[in-house]
């Protein structure tokens, strides 16, 4: 009798912890987006852009975020309420993230109000596999290893306020960093398509990147692309 109730608690053990498992496997995502903006592109609208208190950024891509998403093309947000956005537990990172994670947003400010919305939207929900200061670092990480701008450039392509194609633009990406990413485009002030952000997927463990099972909505990019400077 004690040995068929040992067994029973194993079983019982067992499942739960492969549900577990299985659960913080992707907590409710399938892959992340990793998406990068170009400066430029950001400021050359009707709404113009503020430089942070920091300075104006670099010219090269900058993160807009690290999202999870679902194959489904849905995507969790908000999970964690109790979880605010603590300056104290990223101080180590905080120069990177100005340099590599500026806001652009006005009025001019010191980005925390945007790295507060990225983390308490996005990282929160992918809490079984990062804390605060585990999320910045991994998108960090991951911008630091495609060097896209350098991609671009090996292709001819710069942001000189000339047009390319997408076919170009993706070319050059895929051939830089091995991924070809979704292009989503905005419009400047006299109504022409530019170079906006590129979204590459992550891993649900975040340690690469991979193919994307679903690419994102948003306005068609057509392919007469600018590319502005910065």
């Amino acid at each position: 009798m004690r040995l068929q109730c040992s067994l029973v608690l194993l079983i019982a053990l067992s499942v739960g912890c492969a549900a577990a498992q299985e659960s913080g496997k992707h907590a409710g995502y399938d892959f992340f987006y990793l998406v990068l903006q170009w400066p430029g592109s950001y400021c050359d609208t009707k709404q113009s852009c503020c430089y942070p208190r920091s300075g104006k950024p670099a010219a090269d891509f900058g993160i807009h975020g690290l999202w999870p998403n679902r194959d489904d093309g849905s995507y969790p947000q908000n999970c964690n309420p109790d979880s605010a956005f603590d300056p104290s537990k990223v101080s180590d990172i905080l120069s990177s993230m100005r340099s590599s994670w500026p806001t652009l947003a006005c009025p001019t400010n010191d980005g925390l109000r945007f790295w507060a919305h990225e983390w308490e939207k996005h990282g929160t929900c992918a809490q079984n596999l990062f804390n605060e200061h585990g999320y910045f670092q991994a998108a960090l990480r991951l911008r630091g290893q495609l060097r896209v701008l350098d991609a671009l450039a090996t292709a001819g392509i710069s942001p000189d306020g000339g047009y390319y194609t997408m076919g170009a633009i993706k070319g050059a990406i895929q051939e830089g960093t091995g991924f070809a990413p979704h292009v989503d485009c905005n419009r400047d002030e006299s109504g022409n398509s530019q170079l906006f952000q590129l979204y590459f997927c992550v891993h649900a463990d975040a340690s690469r990147f991979v193919e994307c099972p679903v690419q994102p909505g948003g306005r068609p990019c057509g392919n007469r692309i600018e590319f502005p400077a910065f």
